[in-house]
């Protein structure tokens, strides 16, 4: 049985950013607008299968993520996660995270303890055509 790796599929997401290393994709989350990945292209499962040149150009792009993330969104707070338990392929999630979240303040992979407000949701959504550009911006300079 062939287990196809979902992050190897270098067209898959909403990609905001993509070069010749890796991809950054705007995750599709209705309860985490504003919910990105850091992709690294190649089909590694660790930071130290990278090289120490590969480490800074990947972590740099985690930071520039969480810059445009914060500067946009204006979260209480970032979770950035790199966890790969079920897709070993090296990525990076960067969440923005608030107090009336559904899940907080546990990580967003646990039970849930309630609904977001629906409007405060909205007012996030809203901000996703300016996040898409910051973070562009962001990448291009």
């Amino acid at each position: 049985m062939t287990v196809v790796c979902e992050l190897c599929d270098a067209s898959a997401g909403d990609i905001l950013v993509s070069t010749d290393q890796l991809r950054v994709i705007l995750v599709d989350d209705a309860n985490y607008p504003g919910f990105c990945r850091v992709i690294w292209n190649a089909h590694v499962k660790e930071m130290t299968d990278l090289s120490e040149a590969e480490r800074t150009v990947f972590m740099q792009a985690v930071w520039k993520l969480e810059a445009a993330i914060r500067a946009v969104m204006q979260p209480h707070k970032m979770n950035v996660a790199s966890l790969g338990n079920m897709v070993p392929h090296l990525h990076w999630h960067l969440i923005p995270r608030y107090t009336d979240d559904a899940h907080f303040p546990n990580p967003i992979w646990a039970v849930a303890h309630g609904n977001a407000d629906q409007a405060a949701l909205d007012a996030r959504r809203n901000l996703l055509p300016q996040l898409r550009q910051t973070i562009i911006s962001n990448f291009a300079s």
